[in-house]
């Protein structure tokens, strides 16, 4: 298992759990972002820096990303296509994207895209909250112990 981070848009306490986790666990972690993430010194942990562009750093983690990997993202279209290569994704606030809620969730996020299109304002997400820390770290961490057990 690697984890791959849709690193432009992730917030830096849930970039700081993750550095721990792949220290912690011996994992690969590669960040991937149109623009350079400063990383801890690691053996674990990388970065790939992509060239400006829509999608650009999405399609570089769909290409990589193989059955088994986890991949953190808020992109709900980048989830969807994780999932269908048999990755995992997870979100930053804890929300574990999976085949039974994927389709709804797409379905959720073009409704608010036409929404927005029409000039409706929906307002952007709210703040990352401590109880979004602690269900992304423990989702996280049961993810992580499930691949150690396989292994």
């Amino acid at each position: 298992m690697k984890i791959w981070v849709d690193a432009d848009a992730c917030p830096v306490v849930v970039k700081d759990i993750l550095f721990k986790a792949a220290e912690r666990t011996g994992l690969q972690l590669t960040l991937v972002a149109n623009q350079f993430v400063r990383t801890p010194r690691s053996r674990f942990i990388h970065m790939i820096q992509v060239k400006a562009g829509f999608d650009v750093a999405d399609d570089e983690i769909v290409k990589r990303v193989v059955v088994g990997d986890l991949v953190i993202t808020s992109d709900i279209p980048l989830a969807a296509e994780v999932i269908e290569k048999g990755g995992h994704a997870l979100s930053p606030r804890g929300e574990l994207y999976t085949t039974d809620n994927i389709r709804a969730r797409l379905n959720m996020r073009d409704f608010m895209d036409t929404l927005r299109a029409s000039g409706i304002n929906t307002g952007g997400p709210p703040a990352l909250s401590q109880s979004d820390r602690k269900s992304f770290a423990d989702h996280l961490d049961k993810l992580l112990s499930r691949h150690v057990r396989k292994g």
